[in-house]
């Protein structure tokens, strides 16, 4: 029998190991999976501290740290509830007006399809419409069964929001000393190295985190101004659609300005919404080569490509919350990546007696 090349054996231990780790980070994401709300919970309390961490810490200095914990949380929550409230406000007062302009738009649409080029069969539209009417009718239980579900779907979400906000509160409270604690549990030779990469992996989080919300905010401010000024309906709901949209890097954005164009559309015609259009390519290219290189730079240091691919494969494998996640999450391994190799790298240069 011919011995085997070492090129071959090279090749077996490098994809046995490979199978090994992917084995693991499929066990890992089927746990995740399996208790995905714990997993949604624990990352929105993450967010939340990385986000009042710093307030936290300045109202910690003149009051007890359970204080200041709680008042920067219920600070939080007026302000979520102020801006819920606005929103909310300005659509029961657009209501009237908005429902006339839809009617009008959608009129002026269905003359502008009979033109040509299209020449669309005036009567398409109204069938459409009484086959979609019929359908409701007919599937009444199921749209029934439907709106049950996301009733159930509504009471896991607050369940998480919850959670996630008692997660945020321990966080914030002793989130460094419940780190210690973890450190203190593991073997000394590890503690340094495990130490480096929490160290590496909670700078970077932050840094995103607070980066993904600025970068959020301009866009909204933004967005809700150009259709402001554009006369379009629903200005600050649509600019609030685009603040958590804009969560989702490189997709978010455009499928949010996408749904302002609709709206454009319907309300004031084809103009209004080729300008709405324009503002997508507008806003990418502020978010792209302004927002990100100044704010998120330091946090996160990847490729475009990457950060594409990130976003596709978290939708893929837990849709929205996928997406959402993604980045973070690959921002986050690839500094823990870096930190390690570097620490590593400065192991020689220690005394040579160590």
């Amino acid at each position: 029998m011919p011995p085997v090349s070492a090129f071959l054996r090279t090749a077996a231990s490098y994809a046995w190991r490979l199978l090994v780790v992917g084995a693991a980070v499929y066990a890992v994401f089927a746990v995740l999976g399996r208790f995905h709300e714990i997993a949604v919970a624990v990352f929105l309390g993450l967010v939340v501290a990385a986000l009042l961490w710093w307030p936290t810490r300045r109202l910690a200095r003149t009051l007890p740290r359970s204080v200041a914990v709680a008042v920067t949380l219920l600070g939080s929550v007026l302000l979520l509830l102020g801006v819920l409230t606005l929103v909310g406000t300005a659509v029961a007062g657009e209501s009237t007006t908005l429902a006339r302009e839809f009617h009008e738009g959608i009129d002026s649409i269905e003359e502008y399809l009979e033109r040509p080029p299209f020449r669309l069969n005036p009567h398409a539209l109204s069938d459409l419409q009484s086959r979609l009417g019929d359908y409701l009718s007919s599937h009444r239980s199921a749209v029934l069964s439907q709106a049950l579900s996301g009733a159930g779907r509504l009471v896991h979400v607050l369940t998480v929001l919850a959670l996630g906000a008692f997660c945020s509160f321990f966080f914030l409270h002793g989130g460094d000393r419940q780190w210690a604690w973890f450190c203190a549990q593991l073997p000394p030779s590890m503690r340094a190295r495990v130490g480096i990469a929490g160290d590496a992996a909670w700078r970077t989080f932050t840094g995103y985190t607070r980066g993904i919300v600025l970068v959020a905010a301009t866009n909204a401010v933004l967005v809700g101004v150009a259709l402001y000024l554009l006369g379009v309906p629903l200005a600050v709901p649509l600019a609030l659609l685009e603040f958590f949209a804009a969560f989702i890097p490189l997709i978010g954005s455009p499928v949010a300005l996408a749904v302002a164009a609709v709206v454009a559309l319907a309300a004031k015609g084809p103009l209004v919404a080729g300008v709405v259009v324009a503002l997508i390519v507008i806003i990418g290219q502020i978010e792209g080569h302004l927002l990100h290189p100044l704010v998120m730079s330091r946090a996160v240091r990847l490729h475009p490509l990457v950060v594409a691919i990130s976003v596709v494969a978290g939708a893929i494998a837990a849709g929205v919350v996928g997406a959402v996640v993604a980045v973070p999450l690959v921002s986050v391994t690839w500094s823990v990546h870096t930190a390690l190799r570097d620490a590593r790298r400065s192991l020689p240069a220690q005394s040579p007696d160590e």
